[in-house]
């Protein structure tokens, strides 16, 4: 019977050098193969070249690298570049390329489908299907590198976890694919360049805030009024505001980092004056920012994006009381890359 291959990127680095111990190799020769894969992101054993032809099939017999394959890569009219990734098991995720003037950010993926429900986005309607492991995670970071240098003659500079997936829900995976990504050994990126973007899961907020992470938090609000916000987030009933405000409180005491909100406004939804100044009180807790996003309808046009004079009257009810706001426009529509889209239509 034949046994299965062990994927060889689950491996730590002394479990590859107890591994060549154990064949009555030198240990080193586990760092060597540990550059390989994560430095050099090898697809297959040999590209391996300055390890012998003897070591390279008795690691083909021994493991598999379980890399990812962009099968589709889309380009917007606005040079954002969104890819199809198909993973060792056949399932798909998408990951986008976002360039601007001076930077490239690469969104990715966490989850195969999404944990969350939120009403107006594509992915929260595939069902969960699967955690992404911290490789496949890496992969996609290195795909839109490489696109990047291709393309825009420079490396990438920013990840945002913002593609598909709640990053939260798969949090143990998505902190070892960081440690890779920030690692000398790895992408050596620095972890202040990288926002993991949450709907808001209060316990995993403070458990980053104790293992004090280096990395930026935004947070998808959307509404800072139960109801409202219970309405196109149903999760939210579970974990309701006040949940949220205390962890995020929390975050800062021990982080003191500026929490971003993420916020679109939406006609008939949270256009009003009182959803405003909801907002208003919701970001005095903590320092913070809030990214006004263009919404991005998806097929049904239940959710509409509000009035110009709407978000407007955010802007300035924001700035007003000292708040740090900034309207995003979206990019990539075209292709079906802009935030909340991501639905392998592909």
């Amino acid at each position: 019977m034949e046994t299965k291959k062990r994927d060889i990127r689950a491996l730590t680095k002394d479990q590859l050098r107890n591994f060549f111990v154990e064949q009555g190799d030198k240990p080193f020769r586990g760092n060597q193969v540990y550059e390989w894969l994560w430095q050099k992101s090898a697809h297959d054993f040999d590209a391996m070249t300055n390890i012998s032809k003897e070591t390279r099939q008795m690691l083909e017999d021994n493991f598999v690298i379980n890399h990812i394959r962009v099968d589709q890569m889309q380009r917007s009219s606005d040079g954002t570049i969104k890819n199809a990734v198909r993973l060792h098991d056949g399932l798909v995720v998408e990951s986008v390329l976002i360039p601007t003037e001076n930077r490239t950010t690469a969104c990715v993926s966490s989850q195969v489908g999404c944990s969350l429900d939120c009403r107006f986005c594509a992915t929260a309607r595939l069902k969960r299907m699967r955690n992404l492991n911290p490789d496949e995670i890496y992969d996609q970071v290195v795909a839109i590198d490489n696109e990047s240098r291709l393309y825009f003659d420079r490396p990438l500079s920013n990840i945002v976890f913002m593609g598909m997936g709640e990053p939260l829900m798969n949090y143990n995976n998505v902190l070892k694919a960081i440690d890779k990504i920030t690692s000398p050994e790895g992408l050596g990126m620095s972890p202040k360049r990288i926002v993991v973007s949450t709907s808001g899961v209060p316990k995993i907020i403070k458990k980053m805030a104790d293992e004090e992470v280096k990395f930026g938090l935004a947070v998808s609000l959307h509404s800072a009024i139960d109801e409202v916000r219970t309405s196109i987030m149903p999760f939210n009933s579970t974990f309701p505001l006040k949940d949220l405000r205390e962890a995020l409180e929390y975050w800062y005491s021990k982080t003191k980092n500026r929490i971003t909100y993420e916020y679109v406004v939406w006609k008939g939804i949270n256009d009003t004056q009182e959803a405003a100044d909801a907002l208003v009180k919701f970001c005095k807790f903590a320092p913070s920012k809030v990214n006004i996003i263009e919404y991005n309808p998806i097929d049904d046009g239940e959710f509409q994006q509000a009035h110009s004079s709407a978000v407007e009257m955010y802007q300035n009810t924001l700035e007003r009381n000292g708040i740090t706001v900034t309207v995003r426009r979206s990019r990539g529509k075209d292709i079906d890359a802009a935030c909340g889209q991501l639905a392998n239509k592909s």
